[in-house]
């Protein structure tokens, strides 16, 4: 696993700043945010891209590219799958990659639009037509790695990530892999898609002298999501290339489910009946129970209408047992990195398994549902499975099981 976000460089870092409970979101630092109506947001701090791509490659690509890379460089390293010989420990016509993201590089095409406007037709970089498209992480990526297999992106926006995944334990299911690398990207924090966002009242807006209280999931004071970039990879291999190579699984990927709501192109469906069903077909996929359930990583983005349509979807898919299981937001921590989400999230619940420890929802002081069990302190729990859920605007809904 690897991962660049605002909550540490690394995913032994995010891990640590989720599990202690510290807020990743501050006030955005930069003159492009003034006289936005929302001005706070998860950055990242502290990546040097140096230490990933040579100056003249990394002036070209964007920072999400930057930081999809080096997720996966960290993945691949901790894998003890790098390919400093040259060569990855598998056939390269094996190995594929996916990268997901809701938007991909979209400062790129924001400045060359700029450009064009400004300076007219010569202005605009002719590198736009190889790195500005969404899918341009999984080419580069591929290249980097002597991946021969298929390299392609996905985008469902915030569910992109988990889907992501989900297509990549599909393939090597289905023997067309032994391995995938799959990366979620996401950097939305530029001024157009904050005032869009903003505009559309979807975020937590207020909160510029209080910026590590914003995000609030489940709680009675919740008025929207807030806005986070970064990017986490994450290494998906067969149990038998494993085996056969000597490697540590750190977890699982035992089932996924995705599913659409058919309802809305931002508001979800009031019962979830679409999440619902990603839940249930994310079970059978894994031939799980709702009782064999011990942990749930919520989407939980703090929006009015998308916390309660989730509880309603847990509800219907897992029955009795949804709300005795324990559920974490760690959105509340992290903020909302949108496509890169679900891989994020799904490195989380993979450190609760191997830890034992349910990570703290933030700023649930005073929840709005009675009845469930919301993890407010970090926990003590040992577990054996984790349900990561993703939904997302346009009704894209994903849910994966993890299993220790």
């Amino acid at each position: 696993m690897g991962a660049i976000t605002p909550s540490g460089i690394g995913a032994r870092a995010l891990w640590e700043s989720v599990s202690a409970g510290r807020s990743a979101i501050t006030a955005l630092e930069g003159a492009e945010f003034d006289g936005l109506p929302v001005r706070i947001g998860g950055q990242v701090r502290g990546f040097d891209v140096a230490t990933v791509l040579e100056p003249g490659l990394a002036r070209r690509l964007s920072p999400v590219q930057h930081w999809a890379l080096a997720a996966a460089d960290e993945a691949l390293a901790q894998a003890s799958a790098a390919p400093e010989s040259g060569a990855l420990p598998w056939d390269g016509a094996r190995v594929a990659v996916i990268a997901a993201t809701g938007s991909g590089p979209v400062d790129a095409m924001q400045r060359a639009t700029r450009a064009l406007d400004g300076r007219g037709a010569r202005a605009v970089p002719l590198t736009l037509a190889v790195y500005g498209a969404p899918d341009a992480a999984a080419a580069l990526l591929s290249q980097r790695y002597g991946a021969l297999g298929p390299a392609q992106g996905v985008s469902a926006t915030c569910a992109s990530g988990a889907i992501g995944l989900g297509e990549g334990l599909r393939r090597i299911r289905h023997g067309y892999a032994d391995a995938v690398v799959v990366v979620g990207m996401e950097d939305c924090l530029n001024p157009v898609n904050l005032a869009s966002n903003a505009n559309m009242r979807a975020l937590a807006a207020g909160y510029e002298d209080d910026p590590a209280s914003a995000s609030r999931p489940f709680d009675r004071a919740r008025s929207g999501f807030v806005m986070s970039q970064g990017a986490a990879a994450i290494l998906l291999e067969s149990e038998e290339s494993a085996r056969a190579r000597g490697a540590e699984a750190l977890a699982e990927l035992a089932g996924f489910g995705a599913s659409s709501d058919a309802h809305h192109p931002t508001a979800p469906h009031p019962q979830g009946r679409g999440a619902a069903r990603a839940v249930r077909d994310c079970l059978a996929d894994a031939g799980a129970e709702p009782g064999e359930v011990d942990h749930v990583n919520a989407h939980g983005t703090g929006t009015p209408a998308g916390d309660a349509a989730e509880l309603a979807a847990l509800e219907a898919a897992l029955g009795d047992a949804a709300r005795g299981i324990p559920i974490s937001a760690t959105k509340s921590s992290t903020g909302h990195l949108l496509g890169a989400g679900g891989a994020v999230e799904a490195i989380i619940s993979v450190m609760a398994l191997r830890t034992g420890i349910l990570p703290p929802t933030l700023n649930l002081d005073d929840p709005e549902f009675d009845g469930w069990d919301f993890v407010v302190g970090a926990r003590e729990r040992g577990i054996r499975s984790a349900l990561s859920t993703s939904f997302g605007f346009g009704g894209h809904n994903a849910a994966l099981l993890l299993r220790g």
